[in-house]
């Protein structure tokens, strides 16, 4: 256990770092996840560690906060000799992690949630209390703005993490791990993390920062480490680097890190939107009357801080919603209210839907490699043989989509997830776009995706407008809409405020319409 002295010999740089591996690998089975990986981080810094999907980052972070046991090396935690071989170790050394899924009960208040694990016995209301007190006291002294009575699920993603920060913090966390810590977050809300981090770092906290936004990395980190093939390949101080640098040591070789396009050359309507809405159970208006045209040959990007009804409007035109009101005219068939097709009616028209949510909508995770790539098309006459899947079909189409796309480890037989964020979205991706689709819905095509893969995924879906594919792009990163749109639809509060052309979408102006400030007044 980390006493009272090395924390605060930590908080006052008694020891120049507060973390140091040396010699740590890590396989499973054949795979290598980590081979000889030395890392010294700087006591009271913000380190960022950077690399492609599978480059080994989160199996390194595991190791440390002892979800993983290294096969070799050691470690040192602010200068001591430690052996990390469970969570409760690593929080005993005043290590703590905020994960890409929050670990937080749903249905609990975030008091309760903080106070877990560190009850104070069978009697709580002391414990409560004095929780209480630590939280208010965090919250406030880093400017979380939490309430400790409110349910979590009641609470927005940006919050939900603050409340893991604070849980981190409370049980003594002095090195903090975040993994992937924007990837759910909005551009205000990853402003507000930063200023949180900024002020953890100025009381002495360390921060390991895992992200594949170089970015961030340049506007957060003091120093950043990138890993390729599970190993640690360089060392900078971020001021001495450039994110061109970052991204050709992630990838080893030079990246594009803009879109590279010639100007769209749209042709017939593919889908005609026409006085859409729709409702919450609750009754609350999610989409109000929206109307837009997307045409074959073009990428029509919706912009919007997420929660004004770009989530509803995807689930609406995949099939997984329907409609209250207006219609939707897709390619020759009509959806209505008294008119609904499915998600399996509109593949078969030749609709393809990469989700938002690849967990929750895009894979079975407990299902094979092989079982997701051809999720939703299973009834293909190419993948069965009278009655019975034909598994060698399918294994084929997998081992075709992992080298298509490259995903890693290109292991048709490993469950959905034991892969990489990354390389989930690789799968799902793949899937849909190998269809050659009239029309592809998108919803955050590069989230949890690395810098070779988001240039990978770009081209792919310019190739596919190129081909006269309609499509329509939801992306929280409004670079992103900017560089892959020919068309920029804003919306607000469940209604379009207004269509512009790329040309003419800065992003000064479209942020304006995101605000709800109509397009005339934001030119």
């Amino acid at each position: 256990m980390m006493t009272d002295k090395d924390m605060k010999d930590g908080r006052d740089g008694a020891h120049s770092f507060a973390l140091k591996l040396n010699g740590i690998s890590k396989s499973f089975g054949a795979v290598r996840a980590n081979r000889d990986i030395s890392l010294d981080v700087r006591a009271g810094s913000i380190h960022g560690i950077v690399g492609e999907n599978g480059a080994g980052k989160s199996t390194l972070m595991n190791i440390i906060f002892g979800l993983q046991t290294a096969d070799s090396g050691d470690m040192q935690v602010f200068g001591q000799l430690a052996s990390i071989r469970s969570s409760a170790d690593a929080i005993g050394l005043g290590v703590g992690m905020v994960h890409q899924h929050f670990m937080l009960v749903p249905n609990m208040s975030v008091l309760d949630n903080v106070m877990l694990g560190t009850e104070g016995g069978y009697l709580l209301a002391e414990g409560r209390e004095q929780t209480l007190e630590k939280l208010k006291q965090l919250s406030s002294e880093y400017g979380m703005g939490v309430d400790p009575f409110a349910l979590i699920e009641d609470l927005p993603v940006g919050i939900r993490q603050r409340v893991e920060i604070i849980k981190a913090i409370k049980g003594g966390a002095r090195i903090l791990i975040l993994d992937e810590p924007t990837g759910v977050l909005t551009p205000g809300e990853a402003k507000q993390l930063f200023d949180i981090l900024r002020s953890l770092r100025d009381d002495g906290v360390t921060v390991l920062l895992i992200t594949h936004k170089l970015e961030e990395i340049m506007a957060i980190t003091d120093h950043v480490s990138i890993m390729r093939d599970g190993e640690m390949v360089a060392h900078r101080e971020t001021a001495a680097t450039n994110p061109q640098e970052l991204a050709r040591l992630m990838v080893g070789r030079d990246v594009l890190l803009s879109v590279e396009k010639e100007p769209a050359s749209p042709r017939e309507v593919k889908l005609r939107v026409s006085g859409l809405g729709c409702s919450s159970r609750a009754g609350n208006r999610l989409l109000k009357d929206v109307s837009f045209e997307l045409r074959a040959g073009e990428i029509l990007g919706i912009a919007g801080v997420a929660g004004n009804g770009q989530t509803e409007l995807l689930e609406i035109l995949s099939g997984m919603r329907t409609v209250d009101d207006g219609s939707i005219k897709l390619l020759d068939q009509t959806i209505d209210a008294d008119n609904a097709l499915s998600p399996y009616n509109l593949r078969e028209l030749g609709v393809a839907h990469i989700p938002e949510d690849r967990h929750e909508h895009g894979l079975v995770l407990s299902f094979e490699a092989q079982e997701n790539a051809i999720l939703g098309y299973h009834n293909d006459p190419g993948y069965v043989r009278g009655m019975v899947m034909d598994k060698d079909a399918v294994l084929e189409r997998c081992e075709t989509l992992m080298k298509d796309h490259d995903v890693r480890p290109p292991n048709p037989s490993l469950h959905a997830s034991n892969f990489s964020g990354g390389n989930q979205q690789k799968i799902v991706i793949g899937r849909e776009v190998d269809r050659n689709p009239e029309i592809l819905l998108v919803g955050q095509p590069t989230r949890g995706v690395d810098v070779g893969a988001i240039e990978f995924i770009h081209k792919q879906l310019i190739r596919l407008r190129d081909e006269g594919c309609a499509i329509l792009l939801v992306s929280v990163e409004l670079e992103e809409i900017l560089s892959l749109s020919d068309r920029v639809m804003v919306m607000n509060e469940g209604e379009i405020v207004g269509i512009v052309d790329q040309t003419e979408a800065s992003q000064e102006r479209v942020g304006m319409m995101m605000a709800g400030i109509g397009s005339d007044a934001a030119a």
